[in-house]
């Protein structure tokens, strides 16, 4: 089974409730989280202070998961957060560890 890493890109409003949601599933062992700036054309998205500032804040999660689970977490999301804002980006995971020292 390949391992992937699942990038959801949210709107900070939204923070709370994904991580919330994301704790509470069984088949998500855990993530990472970080605040974030999205560039880019879209100033349709973006609030007047945001155009002018030239970015928008944004929530990176950084989920590491098997290739399956993200995908069946992906169809969860579509259906959870339809409307949300929600970006992603699904890429394998050539290798993954902990270092100790």
């Amino acid at each position: 089974m390949s391992d992937s890493l699942l990038n959801l890109i949210v709107p900070p409003h939204t923070e709370d409730l994904l991580a919330e949601w994301l704790l509470e599933r069984e088949d998500v062992p855990g993530f990472t989280s970080l605040p974030v700036s999205g560039h880019g054309s879209s100033e349709s998205s973006m609030s007047l202070a945001e155009q002018v500032a030239g970015r928008s804040r944004r929530v990176l999660f950084m989920i590491h998961l098997p290739l399956p689970v993200a995908e069946t977490l992906l169809a969860a999301l579509a259906e959870e957060f339809r409307g949300g804002d929600l970006h992603y980006w699904l890429v394998p995971a050539l290798k993954a560890g902990r270092i100790n020292t």
